[in-house]
């Protein structure tokens, strides 16, 4: 298992599609009662198929990130990346109103990252004062590459096997500030 260094305050999870990461950073948010914000990305699921990812705040605001029935210019694989609910929705949920508020970012992935004012924002975010936790996609571009690879950002990558370790460890780290 990874050994967490306290002095990152960035703790990103990756690993493999399916592996736990959401469910890893819901479980943290779940037993720590500090000031958050943030989102979640959710699949959307129709006759028990996934048909699109939903994004849903912190705060209780929810959009669609993705959906095969949007039609965009912006897509990935069979779905249509909704760039206006990125914006407007998961933008600002990752903008703190405070210096100790705890920023989850669930995920930063390849359709979050065509919005510009996302990687904008999540940028200020990993930079600021605020303690950031949450998922990255295990492939991507540059963009992607280059977050994993900041000096202030602590990689964990998670599976089945670990995720609930990882979770006890995460919040162990966290509530020594």
């Amino acid at each position: 298992m990874n050994r967490i260094r306290t002095n990152l305050k960035n703790l990103l999870v990756t690993g493999a599609p399916r592996c736990g990461k959401s469910t890893l950073i819901e479980a943290v948010v779940s037993r720590i009662d500090l000031s958050l914000c943030g989102f979640f990305t959710r699949e959307i699921r129709e006759s028990g198929r996934r048909t699109g990812f939903k994004i849903i705040t912190l705060e209780g605001k929810e959009g669609v990130l993705a959906h095969e029935r949007i039609k965009s210019k912006v897509r990935l694989g069979r779905y249509g990346v909704n760039l206006k609910d990125v914006d407007e929705i998961a933008v600002p949920s990752i903008i703190p109103s405070r210096p100790d508020r705890i920023i989850i970012i669930d995920e930063i992935g390849k359709m979050e990252c065509f919005s510009t004012r996302f990687r904008e924002a999540l940028l200020e975010a990993l930079g600021s004062s605020n303690r950031v936790i949450g998922s990255i996609a295990l492939k991507g571009g540059e963009f992607i590459q280059a977050i994993k690879n900041r000096p202030d950002v602590e990689l964990f990558h998670v599976s089945e096997e670990n995720r609930d370790r990882l979770a006890a460890s995460l919040i162990e780290v966290i509530m020594r500030g």
